[in-house]
């Protein structure tokens, strides 16, 4: 019997610790008896356009320039790109000024917390929250605010947001769609959450910067109208990463943009490359600057992902399991059969093999999260451990 006691499922990194002991258990079990449901790394190969990419990158281009360090915030034409891109897709006004390259979206999430952050600022967050959120915030003198998402639709519940805003407020992280529930967030939702922030800016006289957090922006299965925050409020900085569009999350690229109408914007742009020196965070990898800047408009395919999630959502409604209807991202939040989901947890993962992760550190215990961004094989591999599981529980 294979012991998992370890691994602590209530602190710390808990997805890259789950995963870890994954590898520990496929190393006695064998990889195929294990069923590895704990990051989101994405599961399909870039597209071919991005080894094309390299290819002619590698032969054409200086190859002292594509191995050495850029400008900090990324390469002059990579940065215009990326505008153009953002000017013609949305319709904005963007220059390259507007944008930061970053090594990751991680990188530019934490050097955004640390350049905006004062003493006494109060960043808000909604529950669940992807929980590197709180890495990023104690790296700095602000407070970390969490805010409950609505317990049924898992939409930003705008009520508690007022209440929660007050005048030490910098700045609203918002995730859509979310990790780790799928939720995609409405129009008319985003919209009275832009209200709000715009009335308490006014009313408080300084700025409420709205952070978009985009990393699955291009991961959406029902629709693809997806709203784009700078159009609905004019102090919206976006992070953006290519980790999951173009599945290149181990080559840490991506970009901060910052709307042309964003106040104070040159002083934070200067504040968030002098955190990007803090944190080490300088010079995003030149050859992958090159490779988006060619690769821009095209897209890992997202279909596999729907299929992941067709095929568990079928199969957890046969076994009576509860969870959150994802529209996007490649997550399943999945209501766990017991108060504690870190024991639910564990039983799965001594029992049945089955690697999920207990949502107590994302802020909304009583759940897990399942990453369906695997090979579909191990899915199907999967099923009868999940029955099983059901049945411990009496469910079926």
């Amino acid at each position: 019997m294979y012991n998992s006691n370890l691994v602590s499922l209530s602190s710390g990194d808990v997805i890259m610790e789950l995963n870890a002991e994954a590898a520990r258990m496929a190393s006695t079990l064998g990889k195929e008896n294990v069923y590895n449901y704990s990051l989101g790394n994405p599961s399909l190969r870039p597209p071919q356009s991005v080894y094309d990419a390299i290819s002619a990158i590698l032969k054409e281009e200086d190859q002292i320039a594509v191995h050495g360090y850029s400008a900090n915030a990324g390469m002059p034409k990579v940065r215009k790109a990326v505008a153009d891109h953002i000017n013609t897709r949305f319709g904005r006004n963007l220059s390259q000024e507007d944008i930061f390259i970053v090594p990751g979206s991680s990188a530019g999430l934490s050097m955004l917390c640390k350049g905006l952050s004062e003493d006494e600022d109060e960043f808000i967050v909604i529950a669940p929250f992807f929980p590197e959120y709180r890495a990023y915030l104690a790296a700095t003198t602000a407070k970390l605010v969490v805010v409950d998402a609505d317990p049924v639709s898992f939409y930003p519940d705008c009520r508690k947001i007022r209440e929660a805003i007050t005048k030490k407020t910098k700045a609203l992280i918002v995730n859509t769609p979310n990790n780790p529930t799928g939720v995609i967030y409405p129009y008319e939702v985003l919209k009275e959450l832009t209200d709000l922030l715009k009335e308490k800016e006014a009313e408080y006289g300084h700025p409420i910067f709205l952070i978009s957090d985009e990393p699955y922006r291009e991961i959406v299965y029902e629709s693809e109208d997806l709203p784009y925050l700078m159009d609905m409020y004019d102090d919206t900085i976006v992070s953006y990463s290519y980790s999951k569009s173009l599945s290149l999350a181990g080559e840490r690229i991506g970009y901060l943009a910052f709307s042309e109408h964003l106040s104070h914007k040159a002083e934070i742009i200067r504040a968030v490359a002098g955190a990007g020196r803090i944190f080490g965070h300088c010079c995003a990898p030149t050859l992958f600057q090159l490779v988006i800047m060619q690769c821009i408009n095209d897209l890992s395919g997202v279909a596999q992902y729907k299929d992941n999630r067709d095929l568990l959502l079928k199969q957890l409604d046969r076994y009576g399991f509860t969870y959150i209807y994802p529209s996007g991202a490649f997550y399943i939040l999945l209501k766990s059969p017991i108060a504690d989901s870190v024991q639910f947890a564990r039983h799965a993962l001594d029992q049945h093999h089955l690697v999920f992760v207990p949502t107590d550190e994302f802020g909304t215990p009583g759940y897990v999260r399942i990453s369906y961004c695997v090979d579909p094989d191990m899915i199907r591999r999967s099923l009868p451990a999940i029955e099983n599981l059901a049945k411990d529980f009496k469910l079926i």
